[in-house]
């Protein structure tokens, strides 16, 4: 019976060998993984800031600014949402966190709602509640270009112009550290900029053509598309960093349960040697 119990617990202890030797092999490659993501984040964030400073400083140098974009200038009825999680799973709260900010969000609204989702986990969710899906992209954020961005950003911008849906929210994972991410929801269209008294004002009156109202419609879709993009790739460095911490605990918790493990082993082992011992003594005693 002991040697029986023994063998259980061998067997338990080389699979959770096994499964600690996977989740730190998971864990090396999610870190660097990560390092190349937080790069090209850190690139995307400066484009970023250059597009929304064009956009602030329309604003704040000329007083013909067109409405088709802001805030005010229709009802809100129908709202699309763009909904970014991962295609993979084992990366802890990462891709529920979204879910579950997506679902409030759409449960406030009275209208049915246009789903844009990038990465699987989202899509299945919402599919198996029966919510149409209008758009999906399953590639992994990381490999998703600022070209095939374009992509998914123009049938959004195109339904808006037409009056078919009449907000943009964009839902994703937002990095603050390593160790920390957040869900943000931002609302993409239409927005609201606030005149700033303390912006620079250009010394020199600048003239926009072919008018400011063109140039001004080319830079809304183009704020839409780095926005997606700079969402994209930020969650991707969030996925990664999830990850990564999630391999790490698991990795822990592995070597945690198999030093227990081992102790149960020894004592169930020792147990068995001195019930055998008692048996010898005792035997040898009988024959006295």
């Amino acid at each position: 019976m002991a040697g029986s119990n023994m063998r259980d617990i061998k067997r338990r202890i080389r699979s959770v060998n096994s499964m600690e030797h996977i989740t730190n092999a998971m864990k090396l490659v999610s870190a660097a993984k990560l390092r190349k993501a937080k790069n090209t984040f850190e690139k995307t964030r400066e484009y970023f800031h250059y597009v929304t400073e064009s956009i602030e400083e329309i604003f704040n140098n000329t007083s013909e600014v067109p409405t088709r974009y802001l805030q005010g200038n229709r009802e809100i009825k129908t709202t699309c949402y763009i909904i970014i999680t991962s295609s993979r799973g084992l990366c802890g709260g990462f891709n529920s966190n979204v879910i579950k900010e997506a679902a409030r969000e759409i449960e406030k609204d009275w209208e049915k709602p246009v789903i844009v989702a990038i990465g699987g986990r989202g899509k299945e969710y919402f599919e198996k509640r029966g919510f149409e899906i209008f758009e999906e992209y399953m590639l992994p954020p990381e490999s998703i270009s600022f070209v095939e961005t374009r992509d998914i950003s123009k049938p959004i911008i195109e339904l808006y112009d037409a009056g078919k849906i009449d907000e943009v929210v964009l839902i994703y994972t937002s990095f603050v550290s390593s160790m920390e991410q957040k869900v943000r929801s931002v609302t993409l269209l239409p927005f609201e900029i606030h005149r700033d008294p303390d912006f620079p004002m250009l010394e020199k009156q600048v003239d926009y053509e072919p008018s400011v109202e063109e140039v001004f419609n080319y830079l809304v879709p183009k704020y839409v598309e780095i926005m997606v993009y700079g969402a994209i790739v930020e969650s991707a460095t969030c996925e990664h960093a999830a990850r990564r911490m999630a391999m790490e605990n698991a990795t822990d918790n592995a070597r945690e349960v198999m030093s227990e493990l081992t102790l149960f082993y020894n004592r169930t082992r020792q147990a068995a040697i001195t019930n055998e011992i008692s048996e010898i003594v005792g035997g040898a005693e009988a024959l006295k």
